[in-house]
């Protein structure tokens, strides 16, 4: 066979798998921030819900070192929530552990954190996940308009709740769970069960560590995670 004629088959058939093989699929990546002072069941099914509806590669909880609308005296140290959030999701695995803002330190803000998320894993296509009370709020967020170039947001709130943003926003419904993290830390304080409001290893870890207790075990020194 003419070696230049075998040269350009060979060239017809490789060329396509090559130009394939620099065509990445974007991966759809959740990122589902918060204190997560502790994490409770409502946070899990957030995340499991939005990941089925939307057909997420994965759920990355994200836990804030200190975030810019929390008083920062009511959140205990960032480590300890980032260690009650690996024990929460552990089994699951669409869910990860995200540490960049903790690792940081300081002030979280959404915007800053995406951005470097955005460089550091050009390849994910990013949803933003906030509750469905917080979209209103969103016009007063730090560069919101910069952040929405990288980022879908996602709206999670209760059936029946209005859906109203000038924003473009995904919508997704989950059940009403009446648990919030204000009201698991006053019944610690006040010693009564906080059983089935937070996975079991996370209430394990609260009782070993005597967390909301007192502020002395409310900080954590030495190596972690």
């Amino acid at each position: 066979m003419n070696e230049s004629f075998s040269t350009t088959i060979e060239k017809t058939r490789t060329q396509p798998f090559a130009e394939r093989s620099f065509v990445a699929e974007k991966k759809k990546i959740g990122i589902l921030g918060g204190t997560f002072n502790p994490p409770h069941i409502g946070h899990l099914m957030i995340g499991e819900r939005v990941a089925d509806q939307l057909g997420l590669d994965k759920v990355y909880f994200m836990p804030n070192a200190k975030p810019p609308h929390v008083d920062h005296k009511s959140a205990i140290d960032p480590w300890h929530r980032a260690k009650m959030v690996k024990a929460a999701i552990q089994g699951n695995s669409r869910f990860g552990l995200e540490l960049l803002e903790v690792q940081r330190g300081g002030k979280s803000y959404s915007y800053t954190t995406m951005l470097q998320l955005k460089v550091e894993h050009p390849d994910y296509e990013f949803y933003f996940i906030i509750g469905g009370d917080e979209v209103a709020y969103l016009p007063t967020w730090y560069r919101i308009e910069d952040l929405l170039k990288l980022v879908t947001f996602v709206g999670v709130n209760r059936p029946g709740q209005p859906r109203h943003s000038q924003y473009p926003i995904e919508w997704v419904d989950v059940p009403e769970l009446d648990i919030s993290s204000t009201d698991i830390r006053r019944r610690i304080a006040q010693q009564k069960s906080i059983r089935y409001m937070v996975p079991d290893l996370v209430a394990a870890y609260i009782l070993e560590n005597g967390l909301y207790r007192n502020d002395k075990h409310d900080y954590l020194h030495g190596p972690v995670l």
